[in-house]
């Protein structure tokens, strides 16, 4: 995106999409399963988006920071994937799972290989990866320093009290974890594991960082601000797909069919989009569908998409 035209569009777009959002009643549900999600105010909406030539545009309450969770799982594999290379697949699949994210059978099926790095059962993995017989402060502190150069924002932090929430909560993916140690999926201790998972997925952003954040995704593993390559374009490419096929859990085709680009959600009630070679973006609004993806940001990203002709398919 390039000139004053093309964003001035963009800026339109986002305050009409956030006015709109503002208007509208069915929200969706907070996620109460996690106790301390169950207290966010649902009225809250917020949209950013940082485009390829370093324009950063926001809207609502892109200020605001929530916990990330599951979007945290575009960034542990990107790092797993930095640590073993495509071994990494002989440890989780690369196929859209067509269940619930915390799904217990299909693991049962496919003798505790996950379906992909997006559900909790394959980002529990990555978090066993990311150990590398390292302390798990150790790979929480990389998890997180990670984001942060992303970003160049040493501000960003996990919030505590949602590991700590998560943890006394945990129970299925204690379940899932203890499982896959059965079968030899896991190769340290599954609370180690989990400390590292249940950590990460409480790392706490706004809008406007999380954009940032996945813009090296969006310029083919570059990071535009720098110059400097995060990971290689091929790479780059191969987690956007996941993204698009997996990347909303068993709603992930609906949103592929409305939206059109690669997007990973999170129960905090945020998704991180990428359009490839134009902008990376993200949304937040508490309130969940039924597949566990927030409502008005599945709404709000199929409007942009439509709005500026983002969709990958797309003439």
């Amino acid at each position: 995106m390039t000139g004053t035209a093309a964003v001035g569009e963009l800026e339109q777009a986002l305050d009409d999409i956030a006015c709109e959002m503002a208007t509208r009643t069915d929200r969706g549900n907070v996620a109460t399963y996690i106790p301390q999600l169950g207290r966010i105010n649902a009225g809250a909406f917020g949209i950013a988006v940082a485009t390829h030539d370093g324009q950063v545009l926001t809207a609502g309450d892109a200020e605001l920071t929530f916990s990330i969770q599951s979007i945290s799982k575009v960034f542990t594999l990107t790092l797993a994937l930095g640590s073993i290379g495509d071994q990494l697949w002989r440890r989780v699949g690369r196929e859209p799972s067509g269940n619930p994210f915390n799904s217990i059978i299909q693991l049962e099926h496919e003798n505790g290989i996950p379906r992909n790095p997006f559900i909790n059962a394959g980002a529990i993995v990555l978090a066993d990866v990311l150990l590398g017989g390292h302390e798990p402060r150790e790979a929480i502190g990389e998890i997180l320093r990670f984001v942060q150069f992303l970003t160049d924002d040493d501000t960003i932090t996990i919030d505590a009290a949602v590991a700590a929430s998560e943890r006394a909560t945990g129970f299925r993916n204690f379940a899932l974890a203890n499982y896959m140690k059965s079968f030899g999926n896991l190769h340290h201790a599954p609370e180690h594991s989990l400390g590292v998972y249940f950590h990460h997925c409480a790392i706490a952003m706004n809008c406007r960082q999380l954009a940032l954040a996945g813009r090296f995704l969006a310029n083919g593993g570059t990071n535009p601000a720098t110059g400097f390559s995060v990971i290689s374009a091929e790479r780059a490419r191969r987690i956007a797909a996941l993204m698009l096929t997996c990347g909303h859990y068993d709603g992930s085709g609906d949103f592929a069919f409305r939206v059109g680009i690669p997007g990973k959600s999170g129960v905090g009630g945020g998704i991180l989009g990428v359009v490839p070679g134009i902008a990376s973006m993200a949304v937040w609004s508490p309130g969940l569908n039924e597949n566990g993806n927030s409502k008005l940001g599945s709404i709000a990203l199929e409007m942009l998409a439509k709005r500026m002709n983002w969709s990958i398919f797309a003439p």
